[in-house]
């Protein structure tokens, strides 16, 4: 059985990871690079999209200022992986909306795609919808359709986040996640977009990743993390 499908084992990583990302991110020399355009989203509050690559998932929480900022709820894949990965985050204080996980069976990743499109909509009228748009299987770094999708539906702002810190862990994982150590140098790069009226969803998606692996290719020479 892999270890984190029990229910024990989960609960205490997941509390081990909250704590741990909570000291780095508080030892951390952070730069932030184009925040204005966050701040304007923050004050005027609603719905916004907010994304950033898979692999900065384990930094997702420190571009979100509680105090300051509409509610926000991460999209998290229906595994168990994002189930740990759900309650760590939650523990920060950004909850989750369940979305498709990596589950063979077609209809049940079906069902779970469509009940997070739905919960996500809904959480956009309010707030805020963290979206990591290569995850949960990749390919690394390639935009699917889903945050084009739910930003022409909902008119939501899309913030694109890049994300990084030096020195970091580099995980043995498809997207070769990151994870902090602390008393390193941190980066948060911003941009910002609308769905273009009339444009078509892939071509959005394309012009969108680009933007996105900018800003973290950004964030990664602020910090000097090396590009993988």
């Amino acid at each position: 059985m892999r270890p984190l499908r029990n229910p024990a084992i989960q609960g205490a990583a997941a509390w081990l990871l909250s704590e741990w990302m909570r000291f780095c991110f508080a030892t951390i020399r952070w730069t932030h690079e184009n925040e204005q355009v966050a701040e304007e989203v923050w004050r005027d509050g609603g719905g916004v999209l907010c994304a950033f690559w898979h692999s900065r998932i384990a930094l997702g929480p420190v571009c979100w200022p509680m105090e300051r900022a509409q509610p926000v709820k991460g999209l998290v894949s229906l595994s168990a992986d994002g189930e740990f990965i759900a309650r760590a985050v939650a523990r920060l204080g950004i909850p989750a909306v369940r979305g498709s996980s990596a589950n063979k069976d077609k209809a049940a990743r079906s069902k779970g795609g469509t009940q997070a499109l739905r919960d996500g909509l809904r959480q956009l009228k309010v707030g805020g919808l963290a979206v990591t748009p290569d995850g949960p299987r990749g390919p690394v770094r390639q935009m699917a359709e889903g945050l084009p999708l739910m930003a022409k539906i909902s008119g939501a702002p899309v913030l694109f986040i890049g994300l990084s810190c030096s020195p970091a862990i580099r995980l043995n994982s498809w997207d070769k996640a990151v994870l902090p150590l602390p008393f390193g140098k941190g980066a948060i790069v911003w941009d910002k977009a609308w769905y273009p009226e009339g444009a078509d969803l892939a071509e959005v998606a394309e012009a969108w990743t680009a933007r996105l692996t900018a800003v973290e290719a950004r964030a990664d020479a602020i910090t000097g993390l090396e590009r993988v």
